[in-house]
Formats: C-alpha cells, structure tokens, sequence
C-alpha cells in the first residue's frame, strides 16, 4: 500500500555532511508519521529521527544538533540533513512510515541506505 525508497547514502569522511531522501508513494494519504532509523551489524535497529505532520519531531540523544528531519509540503518525501558525521553513525539507514490510527497504523520499510563514515 505505501513504498518508501531511500537515497543519498554513502561515504564521507568523519565530520562531513549527507543529505537523505525518502520518497513515499502509493496510499500515501494514510501515513502519519515518517522517521528514519539505523542498524549497525550486531546491534539493534534503533530510531535516529521522526516527524508527525510537518513540524513535531523526535531526535536520539547521540544525533541531536548534528541530525534534521524535514518533510516536504506534500508530505511525500522525508529528508535527514546529516552534519557532523562520526563513525559511530556508520549504519543501514531505514526509512520508515506508520499509518494513521484511523487506517490501522500499519508500518512500512525501505529498503535501506548505507551510510559509513571512515577516514
């Protein structure tokens, strides 16, 4: 019903900036919330960013003041503006996207997007 498909990953040199995307097509009028998370091999699929509508939005501690969720004015496409990039963000970034309660609050996933960040 909803397809989400990342880009813009990469790597990038420790303190540089990446810029993703995530383009949401399909029943796109049911999606409340799109967010980004990450996983690192051997760890745990963690949430890095998340935004409600257009302007309510939740950070992890470890990416505040370095990560920016935005959303365009279609709510269509969900950005994630990456500055000051350290190793510890080397990660399989996910796009994801949630359902308003009204249509069951289903979750949907990209495909991912590397994102590694070495010197």
């Amino acid at each position: 019903q909803v397809q989400l498909v990342e880009s813009g990953g990469g790597l990038v040199q420790p303190g540089g900036s990446l810029r993703l995307s995530c383009a949401a097509s399909g029943s796109i009028f049911r999606i409340n919330t799109m967010g980004w998370y990450r996983q690192a091999p051997g760890k745990q699929r963690e949430l890095v960013a998340a935004i409600t509508g257009g302007t309510t939005t939740n950070y992890a501690d470890s990416v505040k003041g370095r990560f920016t969720i935005s959303r365009d004015n279609t709510r269509t496409t969900v950005y994630l503006q990456m500055n000051n990039l350290k190793p510890e963000d080397t990660a399989l970034y996910y796009c994801n996207a949630k359902e308003a309660f009204a249509y069951g609050q289903g979750v949907f996933w990209g495909q991912g997007t590397q994102v590694t960040v070495s010197s």
